[in-house]
């Protein structure tokens, strides 16, 4: 198992990097956002393109950081029972929810995305706004945010099915949100 536990904590470090890109692509997205209304308004001038930036540095930040955010366990669940059970239930429902839910239907987005940013990529398309941006660098968050979100769901698997069989220590401990 020190092999696949070797594996899980190099996938953590990788999302851990990604999430830090997710993070700066935040405060990026807010730096222009901040500006374009400044230029826009208080000098009459717009660009596509810095809109169109935006967009761009938002779906990195969702895109890059949901495997992150699957990581620290602060991802949305249903929460009917989860919090009322314990520490070996808990590891149960996420084991099931990530094999039977989270890894085929990343395969699934990932088999879908890949041809349209490839597509995009090939092509060259071009945003139809004037000053627009080229495309594929906003699509490639599709397929790359899938592929880290179903990399981070095998580690995940790997270090729950490590505490099930007691050759792994993982905090079982989940806060319910405030609503």
């Amino acid at each position: 198992m020190k092999p696949l536990f070797a594996l899980a904590h190099g996938i953590d470090w990788l999302n851990d990097r990604f999430g830090t890109v997710a993070a700066w692509a935040v405060i990026l997205s807010c730096f222009i956002s901040a500006t374009n209304a400044v230029v826009r308004y208080g000098f009459d001038f717009s660009s596509n393109g810095f809109l169109e930036v935006q967009w761009y540095l938002f779906a990195a930040c969702v895109m890059l950081g949901a495997a992150q955010v699957l990581r620290v366990n602060e991802h949305v669940r249903v929460d009917l029972f989860y919090a009322r059970l314990g520490g070996k239930g808990k590891v149960l429902v996420d084991l099931f929810g990530l094999v039977f839910f989270l890894v085929p239907v990343m395969v699934t987005m990932i088999w879908f995305a890949w041809p349209l940013f490839w597509r995009m990529f090939e092509s060259g398309e071009m945003s139809n706004n004037a000053g627009g941006l080229i495309r594929w660098p906003a699509m490639l968050m599709l397929p790359l945010g899938f592929t880290l979100v179903l990399l981070q769901g095998l580690g995940e698997i790997i270090k729950r099915v490590g505490w099930l069989t007691h050759s792994y220590e993982m905090d079982t401990h989940y806060e319910r949100p405030l609503q």
